[in-house]
């Protein structure tokens, strides 16, 4: 698959696809309207996406722990 082939499938099929899959094991974050350009509004919302490979507070922990790290400037 090339990075066009991509092109042909929406962002949410795109999630739909990943967490779909047993093997994944994570979060996807991504902006509640697909961004079209580089710069964000004042206010952003994102959309939080995970599978049954995780619960809610498991999650939750895992999302605490990348803000720790990229808060503490090691990203």
């Amino acid at each position: 698959m090339t990075p066009d082939d991509l092109e042909l499938f929406s962002t949410q099929d795109l999630i739909n696809e990943l967490v779909r899959r047993q093997t994944f094991l994570g979060i996807v974050v991504h902006s509640e309207h697909e961004a079209r350009r580089q710069d964000w509004p004042a206010e952003q919302r994102f959309r939080v996406h995970f599978n049954g490979n995780l619960d809610h507070e498991e999650a939750a922990r895992l999302l605490a722990v990348v803000s720790d790290h990229l808060v503490g400037g090691t990203a």
